[in-house]
This record gives structure tokens, sequence and C-alpha cells, in this order.
């Protein structure tokens, strides 16, 4: 995810033209637009059971799930990305016309990878804490049991907390759900489990 189709800026339409017909997702960053790499089999299994743990918890309540291939818009920072896992309370809220990219989640999830920790931590995230809605933020590790649990808890603050045994259940603050961290890590090959 490091580089930059070709050297040129281009605008938000050209961006999204690009996107509606590639094979492949990109993201775009003030101009730029960056490939996502491929994910490893244990990334993909992370966010899917964490989206499956959401939409069970979540059932009958005003949210909805989406995990990888939804757009997301962060005007403020000129990027379009697509996290691992997002919650949107409803009212879903599109970008102005759009009907593919929603501009509201509460809650959002990175599953990091070597190639991204370090833009999850810090680019990204700043991006995302400059939406209105946005609460709560979740970086899974897939290398080793490791969740870092940010949450909004009032403007410009954030508190962190780490967890690291498999035996807790994390409980998520933007719509009261508890995730057992060691069905999280179904089928992830750490020794921890």
């Amino acid at each position: 995810m490091t580089q930059a189709l070709e050297q040129r800026i281009y605008t938000p339409d050209e961006y999204l033209e690009l996107e509606l017909v590639s094979e492949t997702r990109s993201e775009y960053r003030n101009g730029a637009i960056i490939p996502t790499t491929g994910d490893t089999p244990d990334h993909n299994e992370l966010a899917i059971n964490f989206a499956s743990l959401l939409k069970s918890a979540l059932r009958g309540k005003p949210y909805r799930i989406f995990a990888t291939d939804q757009r997301l818009w962060v005007p403020n920072r000129n990027l379009y990305t697509y996290p691992d896992v997002m919650v949107v309370e409803k009212p879903l809220q599109l970008q102005t016309g759009r009907t593919d990219t929603v501009i509201n989640p509460c809650f959002i999830a990175e599953v990091l990878s070597k190639s991204t920790q370090d833009y999850d931590h810090g680019e990204k995230f700043s991006a995302y804490r400059t939406i209105d809605s946005f609460r709560e933020y979740l970086l899974i590790d897939q290398y080793s049991i490791h969740i870092e649990h940010y949450v909004k808890t009032a403007a410009n603050q954030w508190l962190l907390s780490e967890h690291d045994d498999p035996n807790i259940t994390l409980s998520l603050n933007a719509f009261e759900a508890q995730i057992e961290i060691v069905t999280l890590y179904e089928n992830i090959d750490i020794d921890a489990v």
C-alpha cells in the first residue's frame, strides 16, 4: 500500500471513475491513488470473524455493519478508504451524489498487517478522528493476540485500552456490544489461542 499509481495528482472524480472499473481496490489520499495489497488468510478471517460477531451482537439494533469492500469518504483529509470493518448508525448517510460511499461511521476496526500497521495507527486514525460521528476504533493484531481499543471520551480526547488475554470479553462502548476475544481469534494460527 505504499506506492502511488503513477506519480500524478488525480481529482476525486477521476479516482471514483477508475475505481468503478478496477478489478482491485485502491485508496485515494489527497490526489494520490494507492493500490491496496492482498490480505493474508488470517487478516481476512479476523475481519470476517469480527464482522460476524458484530452482526450477531447488533441484530435488531439501529446499525449497519460493513466489511472490507465498503468505501468511506473522509472529506477533511481528502481520503477515500476501505476500513476492514465499519459500523454506521442508521440512517445511513452517503456522500452527496454517490450511492456507494458512506460518511457517518461511529465505529471502525482495522486488522493490522506489517505493511499497514504504521498507517493504521497514525495518519489513518488521525483522518478518522475528523469524522464527527466516529467515536470508537479497534486495531486487531493478526500475528499475536493483541487488541488496541480507542474510545472517544470528549472532544479531542481518546482513551486507549490494550488487551492480550484471549479469555476476556471486550466491551464496545459505541453500541454496547460484548465480543469474546477467543472467539474473535477463532481459526487464527496463534499458539496462545
